[in-house]
């Protein structure tokens, strides 16, 4: 007869997620995981298979959060520019207020693994062509809004945004200054195309009067 199970499953892999994070996929070993989830080698075994497969639960569970937050600010109701910017500024106040330099998960895992483990390297990859569709969908309800322009390459300002974004997290992890980082991501945002306000005015005509 199987013996139910007294633990939240999911609760087991977040704790995972915070180890794998911290310390690296190669430097967590079983007895880690074990000691800081509090179950034994063999539950552990029982619900997840092995180190790998509880590893890649763990990886999908930070890639869904990670995902889960750039829609809700990318994808939420009112005006798109606003959102682009309210977003790029909370990923910047997120990587200052991160005292312990851990970085982003997703880049620590691809460094360390994208190379070696195709199973890694194909949940990275999606990823980021999510972060950048959710980048380049904003862009483009700006453009219809008429907040910028509308002849941009929406696809090519989003690759923008999101090598910044990921530069910052590197720069934040290294030790860069709150500075510096705020500094970067704001000169990225006034390299945007943006539509002056006389520009969309109805009517209106351009300097030269044309």
């Amino acid at each position: 007869m199987v013996r139910p199970r007294h633990f939240d499953e999911e609760e087991v892999v977040r704790t995972a997620r915070d180890q794998f994070w911290s310390a690296g996929y190669s430097s967590t070993s079983m007895d880690d995981l074990s000691a800081v989830t509090g179950l034994g080698r063999g539950s552990l075994y029982g619900a997840f298979g092995d180190k790998h497969a509880l590893f890649l639960r763990a990886l999908d569970s930070y890639n869904s959060d990670a995902l889960g937050a750039w829609r809700t600010t990318l994808g939420s109701p009112g005006p798109a520019l606003p959102k682009l910017e309210r977003h790029v500024r909370n990923v910047t106040e997120g990587i200052n207020s991160d005292v312990e330099r851990r970085g982003c998960m997703m880049a620590k895992i691809a460094a360390e693994l994208s190379s070696v483990d195709e199973a890694v390297a194909e949940r990275i990859a999606a990823v980021v062509r999510e972060l950048h569709g959710a980048l380049r969908r904003c862009i483009a309800q700006a453009q219809a809004e008429g907040s910028l322009d509308a002849d941009a390459d929406a696809g090519g300002l989003a690759s923008l945004l999101l090598a910044v974004l990921r530069g910052l997290e590197a720069l934040g992890k290294a030790g860069a200054t709150p500075e510096v980082v705020n500094g970067a991501a704001e000169q990225a945002l006034a390299l945007l195309p943006r539509v002056s306000t006389e520009e969309r005015a109805p009517g209106s005509t351009s300097s030269t009067g044309a």
